[in-house]
């Protein structure tokens, strides 16, 4: 029987997402594509690991729950490099104990075509452009941002926290605090308390995390809402989460308060948010990658 990716929880990331190419993609990005090639084609940078990047020790916790012949998650290379260029990603990957099996690699063609074949559930990449790509499909996915502080050491847990309005929720209820203001964002969450927000686009990756606690694993899952949002507003929020019978571990309603010191307090293997300046703030507290969708990221 051909291997299968369904009932699997499928995540998708490139190559800088995975491990530190910054220096190779400022060459890159410079324009000069015979040093580029150089440096990366050169014999003892291919034979050499790479540095972990902001989201490998996430990776190898999520790839811990395929214990006892149990295949539960997939990690597959989605990259930007070329096919010799792979060689050296999946030379760090063994190197750092991540057993990686697939990997795409499109030279400098878009990746997220293939993310329906994969059927992924996350794509994470330090590309901006590929992220909102895959974000336009339909995809969850988040811009890393590899300068964040790496997560705390827990060998048997992992802990997601996720903001709400325009990542786990559509961005509905936001556009009418960017357009009208606060008291008025108020007004509308209190008449529509009772009314589930529509999805956003990390609900289906939430589903999936849900899913995945409910293993018979070594490896844990702690999950949290960490949002602006604050009373009236809450209600709305838990309530779309019941209706969607899903349950996070722990719910922070800030009403406005910087999310660094509360996440960093919560110690995130990973955090996921819209707005650039709530990212920013996270990374001093931990791994994050910023949504780029809905109102506070226009095309």
């Amino acid at each position: 029987m051909p291997f299968t990716l369904d009932n699997k929880l499928v995540v998708a990331i490139s190559s800088r997402a995975l491990f530190d190419f910054e220096e190779e993609n400022r060459v890159f990005e410079a324009g000069e594509a015979d040093a580029y090639m150089a440096l990366q084609l050169q014999l003892q940078r291919l034979d050499a690991s790479a540095s972990a990047g902001v989201a490998l020790p996430l990776m190898k916790k999520l790839l811990a729950f395929n214990e006892r012949g149990e295949h539960r998650v997939e990690v597959v290379i989605l990259s930007r490099n070329d096919p010799v260029s792979g060689l050296r990603v999946f030379h760090s990957a063994g190197a750092h104990g991540l057993k990686l099996e697939r990997g795409v690699f499109t030279q400098g063609r878009e990746p997220y075509r293939y993310l329906g074949p994969l059927k992924a559930n996350l794509f994470l990449s330090a590309n901006a452009a590929d992220v909102r790509a895959a974000l336009d499909a339909g995809f969850p996915a988040a811009h890393v941002y590899p300068e964040s502080v790496r997560a705390a050491e827990r060998p048997h847990e992992i802990r997601i926290a996720f903001d709400g309005d325009a990542v786990l929720f559509s961005d509905e209820a936001e556009r009418i605090y960017q357009g009208a203001g606060l008291p008025a964002f108020h007004a509308h969450e209190l008449a529509h308390s009772r009314e589930p927000l529509a999805a956003g686009p990390f609900k289906s990756f939430l589903e999936a995390l849900h899913r995945l606690q409910a293993a018979n694993a070594t490896m844990k899952i702690r999950t949290a809402l960490v949002t602006a949002r604050s009373a009236p507003a809450h209600e709305r929020a838990i309530r779309t989460l019941m209706d969607w019978n899903i349950q996070v571990d722990e719910a922070m309603f800030l009403g406005g308060l910087e999310k660094g010191p509360f996440l960093a307090a919560f110690e995130p293997d990973f955090f996921f948010d819209d707005q650039a300046g709530h990212c920013r703030s996270a990374a001093m507290a931990g791994p994050t990658g910023q949504v780029i969708s809905g109102v506070a990221n226009p095309a």
